[in-house]
């Protein structure tokens, strides 16, 4: 019997709920999930700002989530790349990529290998972003609590 290894890849910076169901969905649709963190660095050029949280930090709390068989840092802009040193069978992201340009062609890419892409919904009331927005908020204002 062989074994399906499925990659899930994320910046995983405040980790919320959202994070938390991409990793239970991926690792119930695989035998062995690996979590692709991904670097600061990667964050600065494909964002724009740092994560709040360091990669080792986020590494850690990432590599203890039950689902989590293997945490790894994603250094390489290119997921062929990561797939060539991970060798995963499937491939799981937020919705937010269906039907966008980057996500068709991470569907093209993969498909020449062998990779299935899976989708999961992406969970819209909360996000790393609307923290950050609300951490922004707070320093901005020297309040020690937002209103929602």
């Amino acid at each position: 019997m062989t074994r399906k290894i499925g990659y899930a890849a994320g910046a995983f910076d405040l980790f919320h709920v959202g994070h938390l169901n991409i990793l239970r969905h991926a690792k119930s649709q695989c035998d062995h999930l690996i979590a692709g963190v991904v670097s600061d660095e990667m964050l600065i050029r494909s964002k724009g700002s740092a994560p709040v949280v360091p990669l080792a930090e986020r590494l850690e709390i990432v590599g203890h989530i039950s689902y989590v068989d293997e945490a790894v840092a994603e250094v390489l802009p290119d997921k062929l790349d990561t797939w060539r040193s991970l060798h995963f069978d499937v491939f799981f992201k937020g919705d937010d990529w269906r039907g966008t340009d980057k996500g068709r062609r991470l569907e093209r890419e993969f498909a020449a290998v062998g990779v299935e892409v899976v989708y999961f919904p992406y969970t819209v009331h909360t996000s790393s972003t609307k923290l950050r927005q609300a951490l922004d908020l707070l320093s901005a204002t020297g309040n020690s609590r937002v209103e929602a």
